[in-house]
C-alpha cells in the first residue's frame, strides 16, 4: 500500500469518525473487502449500521449481506460497538 492509499483511508476514517454518512459507508466497505485496511466483518457491520442510521440505503442492504457471514456474537460485538460510537457523538 502506498503512502497516497495511508493518506486517503485516514482521511475517510477521519471523516466517517466526524459522522459524514458517505464516508462511514465507505469506511465500511473497505473493512468489508479488506481495501487498504485488514478485513474485519465486525467494524464493517459496526460502520455500515451507522451509515444505514444516517439514511445511506446501500449500508442496510450490505450489512445484511454480510451479516449472513457473521455469528451472532459478531453481530451483537458490531452493534455494541455502532451503539457506543454513536452515544461518544
Amino acid at each position: 500500500m502506498g503512502e497516497l492509499d495511508k493518506e486517503y483511508i485516514a482521511q475517510q476514517l477521519k471523516h466517517a469518525e466526524n459522522g459524514l454518512p458517505e464516508e462511514q459507508y465507505r469506511v465500511g466497505l473497505a473493512y468489508s473487502t479488506g481495501d487498504g485496511v485488514p478485513m474485519d466483518l465486525v467494524t464493517a457491520h459496526k460502520w455500515f449500521n451507522l451509515a444505514a442510521m444516517n439514511g445511506v440505503i446501500e449500508a442496510r442492504e450490505l450489512r445484511a449481506e454480510i451479516s449472513q457471514d457473521m455469528s451472532a456474537a459478531e453481530i451483537a460485538a458490531a452493534q455494541k460497538m455502532a451503539r457506543e460510537w454513536y452515544l461518544s457523538h
